[in-house]
């Protein structure tokens, strides 16, 4: 089967180079047993590329399943995976059967597969190597033919350098890896994909599909879609649907796409360079976000301690002394225990901070740092419209721990 004609079964727009190379080495691995390792940003189509090589498989006929390893809690990955005993666990009611015993014959897409925590990862590959696991509260060992692709928007290799994802695991997986390209990297499929959104949503709601300007079209193409593929369905439908002409001008395109300029440089730390008006690298982790806040708040606590300390100071006000009262002072010199007063002009009531580094300011701090975390994920998750995977790629982290943060903060979706 030749590369068009994939194109046309599995709806897959766009002619670049990079594309039809993944397409290609899809093709040529599907009728083998290799385990495959799809690599790729959020949004560009790595399942499609799982769903090929499943049906172009000895396996077709067989069952097919996709897991999100980032959307299932730590604590319950073993057991969706492989199965679990009656009483094994609180909960376990029942005896159940694991994806690897129910898809045997079979093919499992593992999609991020980053998050999968180190236990699981060595449960799965002793799947890879040898066929065999063992149901969580089970000391039986089972058999199971499984194909196992694996998918990432992650850098695993730089992953097994910081101890996050076992080495052995990764080489087992990427026997064949494919590397799906981001929408940036392939500018000449834009205009055709956005043409495809627009005609599939006015043919699906029976109006007229919308068209651009040759300006328009330009800035589409300019435009860093970080959401790639999905990101731009997105708008399409969003302009098809908000849209008033259906004669779309740059100004009217304008309107529709998110400031990403003004995004990037909130979140890039200090001193860290800029490409394009995109940060070097992504944050790595939630960490990341929040040590950025609680530095940018530490250091503006300090600017305004040190001014208000110049300040008294400059005003001839002095340590406490014993015939002090009225004004409070608090003194860094060892943790505070009490609040002794100096003397004040009449109607004068503000303390003087006497030391710049004060231990009070941790609790504030804290706080504070929750409150912009927890402000963070609702921005995002309005943006994208409560789509939990976009908000948690928008702010660097898994859609576990979105979860989880989610949970953590009572956040409404």
């Amino acid at each position: 089967m030749d590369i068009q004609s994939i194109k046309n079964r599995f709806g897959i727009i766009g002619n670049s180079p990079a594309l039809n190379h993944a397409l290609n080495t899809a093709v040529q691995v599907a009728n083998t047993d290799l385990s495959v390792l799809i690599v790729g940003e959020s949004g560009v189509g790595k399942e499609i590329f799982s769903s090929i090589i499943h049906n172009l498989s000895s396996r077709k006929h067989n069952p097919f399943i996709a897991v999100n390893c980032g959307a299932i809690p730590e604590g319950t990955i073993d057991s969706e995976l492989f199965g679990h005993e009656k009483g094994s666990f609180t909960g376990a009611v029942d005896s159940r059967k694991g994806y690897f015993e129910t898809v045997n014959g079979g093919t499992i897409f593992l999609d991020e597969i980053g998050e999968m925590p180190l236990g699981t990862q060595a449960r799965l590959l002793r799947v890879l190597e040898t066929g065999e696991f063992i149901r969580v509260g089970s000391s039986k060992v089972q058999k199971t033919d499984v194909r196992v692709i694996a998918a990432t928007n992650r850098d695993l290799l730089e992953f097994t350098s910081q101890h996050k994802f076992r080495e052995d695991l990764y080489y087992r997986l990427s026997t064949v890896p494919i590397r799906v390209p981001a929408l940036r990297d392939r500018k000449e499929d834009i205009p055709l994909l956005f043409r495809k959104f627009a005609a599939d949503f006015a043919e699906r709601y029976k109006t007229t599909s919308i068209q651009m300007d040759p300006v328009a079209q330009q800035m589409l193409v300019n435009y860093p879609w970080r959401g790639n593929v999905r990101e731009l369905k997105n708008a399409a439908e969003q302009i098809s649907v908000l849209s008033t002409n259906k004669q779309i001008t740059a100004d009217v395109l304008q309107q529709f796409l998110p400031q990403r300029d003004n995004m990037s440089m909130a979140l890039v730390p200090a001193g860290q360079n800029m490409n394009n008006g995109t940060p070097q690298g992504d944050f790595a982790s939630e960490r990341d976000i929040l040590y950025k806040l609680f530095f940018d708040m530490k250091k503006d606590m300090n600017d305004l301690k040190q001014m208000i300390f110049d300040v008294a100071n400059h005003q001839g006000y002095t340590p406490a002394d014993p015939g002090a009262k009225n004004i409070p002072v608090y003194n860094d010199a060892e943790p505070i225990t009490h609040v002794t007063y100096n003397a004040q002009p009449a109607g004068m009531n503000t303390p003087i901070l006497l030391d710049p580094g004060m231990h009070h300011e941790d609790v504030e701090e804290t706080l504070s740092l929750a409150d912009k975390e927890k402000e963070m994920i609702n921005k995002a998750l309005k943006k994208h419209k409560n789509r939990r995977r976009d908000a948690a790629a928008e702010l660097g982290i898994s859609e576990r721990t979105l979860y989880r943060k989610i949970k953590e903060y009572d956040i409404k979706e």
